[in-house]
């Protein structure tokens, strides 16, 4: 393919080299003179691991030259990357001047321009920057709409300083969220040969996904640091414990637990981070971090209670009160939480859970519901039916297929609020249906 590449800083310089080796004809574009000179010159104008070989056999080669002329370049072109800088405004916002400027130049250009085009961003943006600001940008320079010969694609990228290189041509998976299907198949046949999963998804949910995982990669950090800083105070060897911890790909690295839904409970859970927390008082280590963890799931549990009562005090039947599916336990469940909130509130309230039997109850998993909520036998139901009647507020906090089929057959104009994501209820459940996270 013949690509135009905007902006020859970090992203745009190996995106121009690794482009290139793949087999398509790049023009790199920049408005610094010396950054163009560099790449005419078969040089780089960054540091990075491989990537002046790259370049100086593209330009041999003749698949690579650079320019300041965006005419020249997007005529020459069939497909436009978009990686000039976005950096942050005082509020910490990105500033997107010069992504604005890139897109008028290049629908200026496509006015005149009768051959199909496709613009790709890869600067990192805010979710819905590509369709709400991007696009009507690109239609008013253009003089056309998406669709009429014009593509617009948001295609994040995840190229790390030092591995950039590796990174390029060994991705976990490409990202691409397109407006109409030309975008699509253009970058599927820009990437053909690469490794790795494609996925077609919205532009909103590309930008989402590139602003989380370098947030995600934060937390990483944070949390090794903190945990290593707590394990050295102990006279432990924080790398030792966390490369065993790393061993385990069932529940720490991997999509365990990374599922939007609601607040984390049990007897473990809050106990432990609690404990972990005191160890570091112990020792006067400070973990903002984790130290927000309790903050943070309370504030998801308040996030619940406002959804349901958004509308004022209703009937609502609750699904669930055990901290998950599968067992009686109470201890320190949110659902326990949320309906205490609920109660204290004057919402009158209706609860079922399979398995919670309050014959069955005992030990401390009893104490905990005793002194939480002491009238719960007037509160639970022994069928889902029965906890629906007269329902204005379905909240499912977890319920099996049973009881989401006689929600979907009985809900009638009632809200639905899922607290777990269940596709079934999703797909089936009318316009009164809301997620927590979605």
């Amino acid at each position: 393919m013949r690509v135009s590449v905007f902006g020859l800083g970090y992203v745009g310089a190996v995106s121009c080299g690794c482009l290139a080796e793949l087999g398509h004809q790049v023009i790199g574009v920049d408005t610094n003179p010396g950054k163009v000179a560099m790449i005419n010159a078969g040089e780089s104008p960054v540091v990075e691991d491989q990537i002046g070989e790259l370049i100086a056999s593209a330009v041999r080669r003749g698949a690579l030259r650079a320019t300041a002329d965006v005419e020249a370049a997007v005529r020459g072109s069939e497909v436009s990357l978009i990686s000039v800088a976005t950096p942050s405004k005082p509020n910490y916002a990105p500033d997107l001047a010069a992504v604005e400027a890139v897109v008028r130049a290049i629908g200026g250009v496509l006015r005149t321009k009768q051959e199909p085009h496709v613009i790709v961003l890869r600067s990192t943006v805010p979710p819905g920057t590509t369709e709400q600001l991007i696009r009507p940008i690109l239609e008013e320079s253009a003089g056309r709409a998406l669709g009429d010969r014009l593509s617009l694609v948001f295609n994040p990228e995840f190229l790390r300083e030092g591995s950039s290189v590796r990174d390029f041509h060994e991705p976990p998976q490409t990202i691409i969220g397109s407006l109409d299907e030309a975008g699509y198949v253009a970058i599927e046949r820009l990437y053909a040969g690469l490794p790795g999963p494609v996925v077609r998804t919205s532009c909103r949910v590309a930008e989402s996904v590139k602003y989380l995982c370098n947030v995600f990669h934060a937390m990483k950090i944070v949390f090794a640091n903190e945990a290593g800083s707590v394990l050295k105070a102990c006279g432990l060897d924080g790398g030792e414990v966390m490369r065993i911890f790393c061993q385990d790909t069932q529940l720490n690295i991997s999509p365990a637990y990374l599922r939007p839904g609601f607040a984390f409970g049990g007897s473990c859970l809050p106990k432990e981070v609690k404990g972990f927390l005191t160890l570091a008082r112990e020792h006067d280590v400070a973990i903002p971090a984790m130290g927000g963890l309790l903050e943070s799931n309370e504030a998801h549990i308040r996030r619940a209670y406002d959804l349901i009562a958004r509308d004022g005090r209703r009937k609502v039947a609750l699904f669930g009160l055990a901290f998950k599916p599968g067992t009686d336990d109470m201890r320190d469940s949110p659902l326990v939480l949320l309906a205490e909130r609920l109660l204290g509130k004057g919402f009158e309230l209706a609860i079922f859970d399979r398995f919670v039997k309050l014959s069955r109850l005992m030990g401390k998993n009893k104490d905990f519901i005793d002194r939480e909520i002491p009238h719960l036998d007037r509160l639970l139901r022994d069928t889902p039916e029965g906890a629906l009647v007269g329902a204005e507020v379905i909240v499912v906090g977890h319920a099996d297929e049973q009881a989401r089929s006689a929600i979907v057959a009985r809900a009638g104009d009632a809200r639905i609020v899922d607290l777990s994501g269940y596709a079934d209820l999703r797909n089936a459940a009318g316009p009164g249906y809301e997620g927590i996270c979605w």
